[in-house]
């Protein structure tokens, strides 16, 4: 039968006639739009979209979805525009093709670029409706199993796409049998010769396990119809791509990894499920630590089951999934069965619908403090691990979070505010660090303040896309903030060297230089003159003397007054680490804004020659906070040095932020660099007096590059 007929007659057997027609009118449609196009392996350009179509008509999706896979292609590839599908097939239809279609038409920079866009606005259209991603991961599925005609380079690219996005994304919604057969197609074109190597060792394996294989199937099924329990019992071979995960994680070899065929009991109900898992440990036993119920805590995409690991005949380890009819259908359908079971299990999927309706929504709140579409697919990416932990809130309420989560993850899960507020935590009772990992069980339980904020070094540790897009947009924002009031002071500086009567200008002023620059808004004039993208006095020139060509002398300026308490817009350089007192000058850095050295630095030094980067600065007279200095010392390698020097440093009510050593070669001295905090010049030389004051301490200087 040819493949058209072929579908056609499958839609028949679960649409409605008039349905039939419609998705036959969308056929012709697009077969009309197509014709003369060819893709790469010679066959005509409409055999894609109608297997396409086809494999959605397995999943029984509705006639709305089935259009818009036959049609998914015609805008990026024909004349045919979005406004005619909307008229033609209806608005719905037309916004499912959008969601799946590229953005060809506009111009990018780099190919990375248009990728990330493509998905950003690929997953927005999945949040907005699920049919979209269903839609292309069956169009990936058929681009996978006909990527032999495509180059190596473009397989390679086309695999690569496949197995950081595509797989992932088919895994978290629960679609099974698509994840195994992507993660197995990106696998072989990523890896050919890996893929070849291992399928002849799996193929020879097979053959000499096979009786291995039926005896324990044999014994199971004795087992279970010993207990009265009715069931259905099958073998499954572990997926290629899943095996050689294993030996590169564990460092194995083929021959080493035992468990590539596990066992499936599919049994009537829950109760059953439990029956099944006693009978079983009763037949062979547990190997500790390998039990997990994912029926009492369901994955995040749906899936329930009992997990259990047993030690087979000679020593053989036996994987063994047990789980019920209907769980059988959400493993292996996901997301998807809601078309498939819809007619006899509509309350059955609700937990599944809401979970994959919490996690579209949490991309849709990551791409709201994710302007950049290149970090966005970054966060994505991280949101997409596989392996869970499964965590309590205090209450009770349990959370799948990716393995390597730490206390901060679950905190931004909870509430993104709780995660910028949090101080401390506590899992089971104690108090642990943020950066402490979580495990399977644990409770947790997050302590905020009112005025905390995120902490840039948990960047490092965090393990959700989540987590990282809210620290990253908070940090950004403070930093914009910040950047706007330092424009404010070095703009009000050059204003007044310019016109020292003048420290402001008027909305006019500032209305033309908008104008003229295109400039969005004074607050971004600013900000660009922090961040050191725009110099203030340029600024300040445009701003007074716009259309007029007399040169204006330029009077004094007067130094920018650091207080230490400008935030993120004003860094220390490490290179001298300046401290009040210090005569200090700042280079203006593009895109970072102030940063301010010694005068004698010779980072600085190299910098001097283009008075476009540096500007002057003084301390003001009321700096309070704490900074940072280097010093080094060195003393005689004797018991207790260490101890006399730290509490000479404490004494002078300094405290030690990190110390480092490094033992002399004849054995008698040890250098010591420390980094301290200081108020000023005259604290550090009481910090100094003190540890010249111990006998074993032989040299000390403050240490500057």
């Amino acid at each position: 039968m040819a493949p058209v007929e072929a579908l056609f007659d499958d839609l028949a057997g679960y649409l409605k006639s008039e349905d039939v027609a419609q998705v036959r009118n969308a056929y012709r449609f697009s077969e009309a739009a197509h014709q003369g196009q060819y893709r790469k392996s010679g066959q005509p350009y409409i055999s894609h979209p109608l297997a396409v179509t086809g494999i959605l008509a397995q999943w029984r999706l509705d006639p709305q979805a089935l259009m818009a896979a036959l049609l998914h292609d015609v805008v990026e590839d024909t004349k045919v525009t979005g406004v005619q599908i909307s008229e033609t097939f209806g608005k719905p239809v037309a916004d499912l093709v959008d969601g799946v279609s590229k953005l060809d038409k506009i111009e990018f920079q780099t190919r990375a670029e248009a990728q990330a866009e493509n998905f950003r606005k690929m997953v927005l259209a999945m949040a907005r409706d699920v049919r979209v991603i269903l839609i292309k991961l069956a169009d990936r599925l058929h681009n996978m199993r006909t990527l032999d005609a495509m180059t190596p380079a473009k397989r390679r690219q086309i695999a690569t796409e496949t197995l950081e996005i595509y797989a992932p994304i088919a895994n978290r919604l629960g679609l099974n049998v698509v994840y195994q057969e992507l993660d197995d197609l990106g696998f072989r074109y990523l890896h050919p010769n890996r893929y070849r190597v291992l399928a002849k060792a799996v193929q020879a394996a097979r053959g000499h396990r096979r009786d291995v294989v039926e005896k324990i199937l044999e014994a199971i099924r004795q087992r279970l119809a010993d207990a009265g329990i009715e069931a259905t019992v099958t073998g499954r071979e572990k997926h290629l791509h899943s095996i050689y995960r294993k030996m590169q994680e564990k460092s194995l070899s083929f021959s080493e990894v035992q468990d590539v065929y596990g066992f499936r009991v599919i049994v009537k109900d829950i109760p059953a499920c439990y029956l099944a898992l006693g009978a079983l440990h009763g037949l062979y036993k547990p190997i500790p630590g390998k039990f997990k119920d994912y029926i009492a805590i369901a994955k995040a995409n749906g899936y329930q089951s009992l997990h259990t690991a047993l030690f087979g005949p000679f020593g053989t380890p036996v994987e063994v999934q047990i789980r019920t009819a209907e769980m059988h259908k959400i493993a292996e359908a996901g997301v998807a069965s809601h078309w498939m079971y819809k007619s006899h299990a509509e309350t059955s999927f609700s937990d599944l619908h809401q979970k994959t309706h919490q996690w579209l929504q949490s991309l849709l709140e990551m791409h709201s403090e994710t302007k950049d579409a290149a970090e966005f697919l970054e966060h994505l990416k991280v949101d997409l691990f596989p392996d869970e932990v499964y965590v309590f809130t205090p209450k009770g309420k349990i959370m799948a979070l990716p393995r390597g989560a730490t206390a901060v993850d679950f905190a931004y899960a909870v509430h993104t505010d709780v995660g910028n507020r949090c101080v401390a935590a506590k899992i089971n009772f104690e108090l642990v660090p943020l950066r402490t990992e979580l495990r399977n069980g644990d409770r947790i339980e997050i302590v905020t303040a009112a005025h905390a904020n995120p902490n840039p070094a948990w960047l490092n540790f965090v393990a959700t896309g989540k987590a990282r897009s809210n620290i990253r947009h908070f940090l950004k924002t403070m930093h914009y903030r910040e950047s706007v009031r330092l424009g404010e002071r070095l703009l009000a500086q050059a204003l007044a060297a310019l016109q020292p009567a003048l420290r402001q200008v008027d909305d006019e002023h500032w209305e033309r230089f908008l104008r003229e620059t295109n400039a969005k808004s004074r607050e971004e004039v600013l900000a660009d003159i922090g961040l050191g993208k725009r110099h203030n006095m340029v600024v300040a020139r445009k701003l007074l003397f716009a259309g007029e060509h007399a040169s204006k002398q330029i009077g004094p300026v007067e130094p920018v007054l650091i207080r230490g308490s400008e935030g993120m817009a004003v860094q220390f350089a490490k290179c001298c680490r300046p401290i009040p007192g210090d005569p200090i000058v700042a280079s203006i850095k593009k895109g970072q804004g102030m940063v301010i050295h010694t005068h004698d630095c010779p980072v600085l030094a190299k910098l001097r020659s283009d008075p476009n980067h540096w500007l002057d600065v003084g301390w003001a007279p009321d700096v309070e906070k704490l900074f940072q200095v280097n010093i080094k010392l060195v003393a005689a390698n004797q018991p207790g040095v260490l101890a006399k020097v730290a509490s000479a440093i404490a004494e002078a009510q300094s405290n030690i932020d990190s110390v480092g050593m490094e033992p002399s070669e004849g054995g008698g001295y040890t250098t010591l660099h420390f980094t301290i905090e200081v108020s000023n010049r005259m604290h550090l030389a009481q910090v100094m007096r003190r540890l010249r004051s111990i006998s074993e301490v032989v040299r000390l200087n403050r240490e500057k590059s």
